[in-house]
């Protein structure tokens, strides 16, 4: 949690820097979160072994920032921060959250209409004041009513990593307990659901007191919601809730699929032992008054006659009968991936790390291969897009360093952007010399939903484009997904060959679930972890746990494909 905590401060405070005039620092402050941001390790655990000479050692972190750092890990707060936000009047943070508000444009909203956050945004633009504004007009306030709408369905939810830092932290705490035998965190944390709006955790436990006292104590700045002999509730001061419940083994297996869910799963489920002339509860499953199952989840469903359901396919999707036929797929493991369809380097001006340090990151994952996909092309200049002479000066630096690399082999590729007539923004005199081209639309999301099909297409239809990235375009709580026909693009992508991606990083998740599932079989399908450090390798687990709840396996996956037999599917 904290690592998230300490990235963000700093890039409101890098926001509020610039928007005050001062030079240097507030890419000194953006390029310090994106490290931390990046960090596999928990920051506290850094500091704590290593002191503020163990921060420093983080790319981007100098005595100044690794101070501030030191203060949040000692007290939960930076008061320089603190100050600036008092002072500043715009809450930056929930503007941002509507997409095509960046802090220049709310410092205007705010200097001319008084907008200072989500509420009075939203009173400016129904009273039709943002109109009014020279470069703003009628299609901009609709906009902005609109992102609000989006921007305010996320408010209270985590992202799934977030949740995943928050729930590995709780865990630990709870293991020094010494009365807690099994802990387990369940809900849509354990289906894998894109955000989390609070986490339930289960353990079973002969001393239900015991745990409930630690519980209880373990977040001295939380807020009580409930205190009872086998269940409490805590609200944590970011504003999440977190639920516990102890079991006794004899239920605990039961309970456990119950609050795993999804609340339809459950229905379906408790339909289907009636039907067998029993009734399932969080307590068990029982014949009459007589308990039949509940220490584990395989031992209840197997008594229904079915095969465990993975916890990312319950949702009541087709997995019951599928459970009861004895046909669930086998879904694809995260040690089945070979390698990683998508990653920057320091060559593109939003990213940090090496090659050579990339293909070291890679190494230690046991991966084949590493697609190097800079960011390339004019029309991204705020990433230093790579024009063809960059271009080709880092493919004979990836020649040379795979002369001397043993076990991996690096990839060369780009991310070139989709402009927004379908073309794409490099020529095909460098796109044919590259082994794999990703092609992203990162501008014009508002076009029509017929003009932005037509658009993916045309750049499908391009024979040097191999991988559509993050094909919606969405980013989970500001941006809503690219407005097109799904069915055409996937007509599209299987008459051309083209692969569409499944983005792994936690603000995209994109392809979503539902869109992994009706590509599955029709197109291959790219994990790519979009990694802007080598330390975001590792977010390659979210991508595989988009591709599960989609229902894939591995043949369903490019990356579990050896070395060899990618270079055959993509021609290089």
């Amino acid at each position: 949690m904290a690592n998230r905590e300490i990235a963000r401060i700093f890039l409101e405070m890098a926001d509020m820097l610039e928007l005050q005039g001062v030079q240097f620092k507030p890419r000194a402050y953006r390029n310090a979160a994106l490290s931390i941001e990046s960090l596999s390790e928990d920051i506290s655990s850094i500091y704590s072994k290593g002191g503020l000479a163990a921060l420093r050692e983080i790319p981007g972190v100098g005595e100044s920032l690794a101070k501030k750092i030191e203060e949040f890990i000692r007290t939960g707060e930076v008061k320089s921060y603190l100050k600036m936000k008092k002072e500043f009047p715009v809450d930056l943070e929930a503007l941002g959250a509507v997409g095509g508000i960046g802090p220049k444009k709310a410092m205007r909203l705010y200097r001319e209409l008084g907008v200072m956050d989500l509420g009075t945004l939203e009173k400016a633009a129904k009273d039709g004041k943002i109109r009014k504004l020279s470069g703003f007009g009628e299609k901009s306030e609709q906009k902005i009513l609109s992102g609000l709408g989006f921007a305010k369905s996320g408010i209270g939810r985590m992202p799934l990593a977030e949740a995943g830092a928050l729930a590995s932290e709780l865990v630990h705490m709870l293991e020094k307990c010494g009365a807690a035998e099994k802990i387990e965190v369940a809900g849509s944390y354990r289906r894998g659901k894109e955000t989390v709006g609070d986490l339930d955790i289960l353990v079973l436990s002969s001393n239900p007191e015991g745990v409930m006292k630690h519980f209880l104590s373990m977040y001295p700045g939380s807020s009580t919601i409930m205190k009872g002999g086998k269940r409490s509730s805590i609200r944590l001061s970011s504003g999440i809730q977190v639920d516990l419940r102890v079991f006794s083994a004899d239920e605990f297996g039961s309970a456990l699929m119950y609050f795993t869910g999804s609340k339809e799963h459950n229905v379906g489920m408790r339909k289907l032992a009636i039907s067998k002339g029993m009734k399932l509860s969080e307590y068990g499953l029982f014949s009459g008054k007589k308990k039949v199952a509940g220490r584990t989840e395989g031992e209840v469903y197997k008594k229904l006659g079915m095969d465990w359901i993975p916890p990312e396919l319950r949702e009541n999707s087709g997995e019951i009968e599928a459970a009861g036929k004895h046909s669930l797929p086998k879904l694809v493991l995260h040690n089945e991936v070979r390698g990683d369809l998508h990653c920057h380097s320091e060559w593109s001006g939003d990213a940090s790390g090496s090659l050579e340090g990339l293909a070291k990151m890679a190494q230690s994952l046991n991966y084949e291969y590493l697609l190097i996909s800079d960011h390339g092309g004019p029309e991204v200049r705020i990433v230093n897009g790579l024009d063809e002479k960059k271009l080709r000066k880092q493919m004979a630096e990836i020649d040379r360093l795979n002369r001397k690399l043993e076990g991996i082999t690096l990839l060369r590729g780009v991310e070139t952007n989709i402009l927004k007539d379908g073309r794409i923004d490099l020529p095909d005199s460098i796109l044919r010399d590259l082994d794999i081209v990703l092609a992203s639309i990162h501008s014009n999301f508002s076009q029509p939903p017929q003009t932005i099909t037509k658009r993916i297409i045309s750049a499908m239809e391009n024979e040097h484009v191999d991988i559509i990235a993050h094909p919606t375009g969405r980013l989970i709580g500001s941006r809503p997904p690219l407005q097109m026909d799904f069915g055409e693009v996937l007509d599209a992508a299987k008459r051309t060959g083209t692969s569409l991606e499944i983005n792994c990083q936690p603000g995209r998740m994109d392809l979503d679930s539902q869109h992994i599932f009706s590509a599955k079989g029709k197109v291959p399908l790219s994990l790519g972890s979009d990694s802007h450090s080598p330390s975001q390798l590792h977010l390659m687990k979210f991508g595989v746990l988009n591709a599960r709840r989609g229902w894939c396996t591995k043949k369903d996956i490019l990356n579990c494909l050896p070395l060899k037999d990618l270079r055959k599917k993509f021609g290089f």
